[in-house]
């Protein structure tokens, strides 16, 4: 087997705009506020909702494996004010993600993500040894609506997420 390359990736700040085609950002609103195109725009109709807590231990910054569901979306975020990293692929129609809208993005501690149906994604990654994120789904999204591609056996590369400006 050839050596593994290892390719850098430089994350971006998130925001609405740039993160448009993979998803929402979704920040606090006063609790008054009528529900709007601002809200998570939630698709969970293709079966039951779960909601819940996954506590992950550091696994650096490189990513070989990115992933996609697409009966539902998917809302992630990070406990306790942490920053996080997600790298994203904008949906697909076959059975990889189109390399050329790959992006990683900073999420701070402030705001979670709501993914679109289909939105490749890999993380999320973060620095420290652990941290605790709250992920709703569907209760068998990750036993039935799983792909995943394969950066090291498709093209014989990693990725390494370079944070390119302070936390």
């Amino acid at each position: 087997m050839p050596p593994r390359q290892c390719r850098s990736i430089s994350a971006h700040p998130i925001t609405a705009e740039a993160f448009a085609a993979y998803g929402q950002v979704i920040s606090a609103t006063p609790e008054s506020k009528p529900f709007d195109h601002r809200d998570a725009q939630l698709d969970l109709s293709q079966g039951i909702p779960r909601f819940y807590i996954m506590h992950l231990p550091y696994q650096g910054l490189r990513f070989h494996r990115i992933t996609r569901h697409q009966r539902c979306t998917q809302c992630l975020g990070a406990l306790a004010g942490k920053s996080w990293f997600i790298g994203v692929a904008a949906p697909t129609s076959d059975h990889q993600p189109n390399l050329s809208t790959l992006k990683v993005f900073l999420i701070p501690g402030t705001c979670f993500i709501k993914l679109h149906k289909g939105t490749w994604h890999a993380g999320p990654y973060f620095q420290g040894e652990w941290a605790d994120f709250y992920n709703l789904e569907l209760t068998d999204t990750n036993q039935v609506d799983h792909d995943t591609y394969n950066l090291l056996t498709a093209h014989g590369y990693e990725l390494e997420i370079v944070p390119t400006f302070p936390e």
